[in-house]
C-alpha cells in the first residue's frame, strides 16, 4: 500500500511540474499589413527587421492566406476556427457573439483559460470588444488614432482615409503604447508562475489612416518610391460582376483619384512608413520576451488579418479574393521546432486555432475546420494536398493552392491564375485547355453549404448588395 501511495504522490508531482512547464503563448496581430516584408518580398522597399528576426527563430509560411479580405470575419475565423461560409460573419458585421452558428463557442484565448492559461491582451486582436475575451485587457490606447483637426492627403471620404506624417513622437501613437505596455507584462511576469500565459498583442498600423512619425517617412525619400508593378490591361479578362463586386460603395478612395491627384507615391511611402513604424514596436516586444525568463519556454505566432491593395488591377485596400488581398504574413516560432525555415505550403489562417492546441498540448478539437500546422514545422517539404479557402460574401470563393489560384463569383464567372508564370495574377487562364484538369481539382473545394450573409450595413454589406443588385439587372 505504502509503494502504490509513493507511486501515486509520484505521478502527482510529475504532472504539477508537466503543468507547469507547459508552454506560454504569444500573439501577436499587425493590422492589415500585406506581403510588403523583407521575407515575402512583396516590396522591394519595404524594411522590417524585426518581422523577418522573428521569422529567422521559427517558420516562415510564405503561402499564408486569410479566410476574409475583412477585419472582422478574418479575425472572426482565425478565432474560433470556422469559416466565414459556416458563421454566416461575411463582412465587418455582425459581432461574432451575434452569430447564431458561433454561438457557445469557445474563442481561443478562452479556451486556453479553461486549460489553466492566464490569458491577457492589449490592442487589437479581435475586431472589437476584446476585453470580453481575455481575463485582463491592458485596452485600446487610442486605436487608430491620434488624428490632425484637417485631413492631410485625402480631403474627401471616410474620416479613416488619410495618409502622411503625423503625430510628432513615437510616444503618442498607440502601437508603442501597446508594444511598451506588452514589455512591462513581459517584466513583471515570474519565471516560476502559477499559471502559463496566453497574451495577445495587437498593432493598429499600417491600417489607415496610414500616419507615423516623421522619422518613418524619412526612411522612404518620396522622389525614391517604387510604385506596385501594374498592367493597365490587367483587368480586361475579368467579369464585369468581379470589377463591381471589389469597386463599387467602397469607402477608400478611386485609383483614378490617387493618380491625378498626384498622391500614389506619398501613399505607397506611408504605407512602407506605417510598416517600418509597426515593425519597430514588434522590435520592442520581441527585446522584451528575450530577456525575460520565458523566452526558452514561448510559442510566438505573428499574422496579419489579411492583405492590401495600393493601386494593384486598378484599387485600394482590402475586400477582395485576389491575391494582394488575401494573402499574409504568418510566422510561428516554438521551442524545440526547426529555426529559419520557410514552406511554400498552403496555411490558412484558419489552422491556427487547432495548431496552437497541439503545441500545447491541450485536447484537439474535432469540430475545428482548420487543421494543425505543426507536420509543416516538423518538415517543411512534407506532402501537404491542403488549399486556403477565401470568401468575400456568399457566393465568391478563392481557392489558394500551392501554385494556383481559382476563383468563381457568384455570377458563376472565373478566374484561374499560374502563381509559378504569373505572381501578379495578369492572365486569366480559366479558358485554357491546358488547365482543363487544373480547374476541376480546385473546384473540388468550394463548400457546398453555405450561410446566409447576415444582416447589417457595413460597407461590405453595401459592396457585395450593390454587385447583386448589378447582377440582377444584367
Amino acid at each position: 500500500m505504502k509503494q502504490m501511495i509513493a507511486i501515486l504522490a509520484l505521478l502527482m508531482l510529475q504532472t504539477s511540474l508537466l503543468a507547469k512547464e507547459r508552454p506560454n503563448v504569444l500573439l501577436i496581430s499587425i493590422d492589415d499589413l500585406n506581403d510588403w516584408t523583407g521575407g515575402l518580398k512583396g516590396h522591394p522597399q519595404a524594411r522590417t527587421p524585426n518581422l523577418d528576426r522573428l521569422a529567422g527563430q521559427g517558420t516562415l509560411f510564405s503561402n499564408a492566406h486569410c479566410q476574409s479580405p475583412v477585419c472582422n470575419p478574418s479575425r472572426a475565423s482565425l478565432l474560433t476556427g470556422r469559416h466565414p461560409h459556416t458563421s454566416g460573419v461575411y463582412f465587418l458585421g455582425p459581432d461574432l457573439k451575434d452569430a447564431p452558428e458561433l454561438s457557445g463557442l469557445d474563442t481561443l484565448p478562452e479556451r486556453f483559460a479553461k486549460h489553466g492559461y492566464s490569458t491577457l491582451a492589449a490592442g487589437k486582436i479581435f475586431h472589437r470588444g476584446d476585453q470580453r475575451f481575455f481575463e485582463t485587457y491592458g485596452g485600446s490606447f487610442g486605436g487608430f488614432g491620434p488624428r490632425p483637426e484637417k485631413k492631410i492627403s485625402q480631403p474627401h471620404g471616410h474620416p479613416l482615409w488619410d495618409w502622411g506624417a503625423f503625430p510628432e513622437k513615437d510616444n503618442q501613437m498607440p502601437d508603442f503604447k501597446i508594444a511598451k505596455w506588452a514589455v512591462d507584462q513581459l517584466q513583471s511576469m515570474p519565471e516560476k508562475a502559477d499559471k502559463p500565459f496566453f497574451m495577445g498583442v495587437g498593432f493598429y498600423r499600417p491600417h489607415v489612416p496610414m500616419f507615423a512619425p516623421k522619422k518613418w517617412f524619412d526612411l522612404f525619400p518620396i522622389d525614391q518610391i517604387q510604385l506596385p508593378l501594374i498592367q493597365e490591361s490587367d483587368r480586361d479578362d475579368l467579369s464585369d460582376y468581379a470589377i463591381a463586386l471589389t469597386n463599387d460603395k467602397h469607402v477608400s478612395p478611386q485609383h483614378e483619384w490617387v493618380k491625378s491627384a498626384g498622391q500614389w507615391e506619398h501613399a505607397v511611402q506611408s504605407y512602407l512608413a506605417s510598416i517600418a513604424f509597426a515593425d519597430h514596436c514588434l522590435g520592442l516586444v520581441l527585446d522584451a520576451l528575450e530577456a525575460s525568463p520565458h523566452r526558452d519556454n514561448t510559442i510566438v505566432v505573428l499574422f496579419a488579418d489579411h492583405g492590401f491593395h495600393l493601386g494593384e488591377k486598378q484599387r485600394w485596400a482590402k475586400r477582395s479574393i485576389w491575391e494582394n488581398g488575401t494573402r499574409v504574413p504568418l510566422i510561428i516560432s516554438a521551442p524545440g521546432y526547426p529555426a529559419k525555415q520557410r514552406t511554400s505550403k498552403t496555411a490558412p489562417l484558419l489552422d491556427n486555432f487547432p495548431t496552437r492546441l497541439e503545441f500545447a498540448e491541450l485536447p484537439s478539437d474535432r469540430h475545428q475546420e482548420g487543421r494543425s500546422l505543426v507536420p509543416l514545422m516538423k518538415d517543411s517539404e512534407t506532402h501537404w494536398p491542403h488549399v486556403a479557402l477565401s470568401s468575400f460574401g456568399k457566393g465568391n470563393y478563392a481557392v489558394r493552392s500551392e501554385h494556383f489560384r481559382y476563383i468563381r463569383y457568384l455570377d458563376q464567372s472565373e478566374e484561374l491564375y499560374d502563381h509559378r508564370e504569373d505572381p501578379h495574377e495578369w492572365k486569366n487562364l480559366i479558358d485554357d485547355p491546358l488547365y482543363s484538369e487544373t480547374i476541376l481539382k480546385h473546384r473540388q473545394f468550394l463548400p457546398s453549404k453555405e450561410s446566409p450573409v447576415l444582416p447589417g450595413n457595413s460597407t461590405g454589406h453595401q459592396a457585395y448588395e450593390s454587385a447583386s443588385r448589378f447582377l440582377e439587372s444584367n
